[in-house]
């Protein structure tokens, strides 16, 4: 007979971060949030694009230690790419002649967006909402209704890709669906797009009610089923991404 192995159960933190893989596949929850954070004052210290650019060029080299199905790098790139290029595109045909050169004020718009958004669109997809709300509670003895209403966002945010492809299988199913012409294909998208909105905050608030009904926002001692590690890879990940991230403010202090 074989031996009985007495210990306990490896968490779902523990099966994820098991065997070889990108760095970001061994961190916790919060250097994935930090660094997330962390782009947004590297987006303002872009003042200029030539900072722009060395800090989304920073980012890029790193894509190695965050990116672990190169398959689906283009779809989670797409929407933060068509974002700063309207942005740039705006910027560029709203600019006035005498404020300098219209197309590096839109080129700074453009690459400023993508450094914003670039950390949050690869580490969010590492994150799971239950264990980031262990770690926000056991760690930063967050109150328990920011816990709830974090985890019930991030919930909501792991479920929107499969929520509109329900919304817009039911439209074509009705006879909805978009038509050939560029005109009515965006009629098309801001219709679903408020319906999947709508939808989202119905689903919010049923998730926090019930939530709520069941004593998860509640005040007093808690105990937790798993436990919340600081793990070498947490460190690792907080001091690379701060490092990359003043970038921009390094080169505009320059």
């Amino acid at each position: 007979m074989g031996a009985v192995e007495n210990g306990p159960p490896p968490t779902p933190a523990e099966l994820r971060s098991a065997g070889p893989g990108p760095l970001v596949r061994h961190c916790g929850p919060l250097p994935l949030l930090a660094v997330s954070l962390l782009a947004v004052p590297a987006s303002f210290a872009a003042t200029t694009w030539v900072a722009g650019a060395a800090g989304l060029a920073a980012q890029l080299l790193c894509l190695p230690l965050v990116v672990e199905r190169w398959r689906a790098l283009p779809r989670r790139l797409l929407p933060g790419a068509v974002g700063a290029l309207s942005v740039g595109w705006s910027a560029w045909l709203l600019g006035e002649p005498g404020q300098g050169d219209p197309l590096q004020a839109a080129l700074t718009a453009a690459l400023r967006l993508a450094v914003l958004v670039l950390p949050g669109a690869l580490l969010l997809a590492h994150l799971d909402p239950s264990e980031a709300g262990d770690h926000l509670a056991q760690r930063l003895r967050l109150p328990g209704r920011v816990v709830v209403a974090v985890v019930a966002a991030l919930g909501q945010l792991s479920t929107l890709a499969d929520a509109w492809d329900q919304l817009a299988a039911a439209r074509r199913a009705r006879g909805l669906g978009p038509g050939r012409g560029p005109l009515s294909r965006g009629r098309w998208l801001a219709s679903a797009a408020f319906g999947l909105l709508v939808d989202a905050v119905r689903r919010a608030g049923r998730v926090s009610v019930a939530m709520d009904a069941r004593g998860a926002a509640g005040e007093g001692r808690r105990s937790w089923a798993l436990p919340a590690p600081w793990r070498r890879a947490d460190t690792v990940c907080v001091l690379v991404g701060a490092a990359v991230l003043a970038v921009p403010l390094v080169v505009s202090a320059v």
